[in-house]
């Protein structure tokens, strides 16, 4: 057990809420961003992404814009008054790609906007410059 404690995590290890009423395009990412080394809660509509939020208190929170309850931008505005709102990273994920997607998000209290389907090697490349801000590197 001493040893576990000595090994490092790997870098930049990120708790990342996921919501996408998509359940194969939410699995595949879990499953990537978990290959990556952060630690992923996966949701399926808006509600249960301002839930989940408030109870884990995650680094990141990466929503669908088009779910079901809740929209993404409905619930965006919803995690952001909650408790620790103000203090997560939030992304959108859409099929929509227009400038005024893009400042609908903006508005609705987005900090980044990733038109679907997001390459992997910009998420990863992302979340690792949260991960350096959020550790403080």
């Amino acid at each position: 057990a001493q040893r576990d404690v000595l090994l490092p995590a790997k870098a930049g290890g990120l708790s990342i809420l996921l919501a996408d009423d998509n359940l194969d395009v939410a699995a595949t990412l879990g499953v990537l961003l978990e290959m990556v080394g952060h630690t992923v809660e996966l949701v399926h509509d808006g509600e249960a992404a301002a839930a989940a939020a408030l109870r884990i208190q995650p680094d990141v929170v990466l929503l669908d814009i088009g779910m079901p309850k809740l929209n993404g931008y409905e619930a965006c505005r919803r995690i952001r008054a909650q408790q620790g709102g103000s203090s997560m990273t939030l992304i959108a994920l859409t099929g929509w790609g227009q400038p005024e997607d893009v400042l609908s998000a903006t508005a609705a209290g987005f900090d980044r906007h990733l038109v679907k389907p997001v390459d992997p090697a910009v998420l990863t490349d992302l979340l690792a410059d949260i991960a350096a801000r959020v550790r403080g590197a």
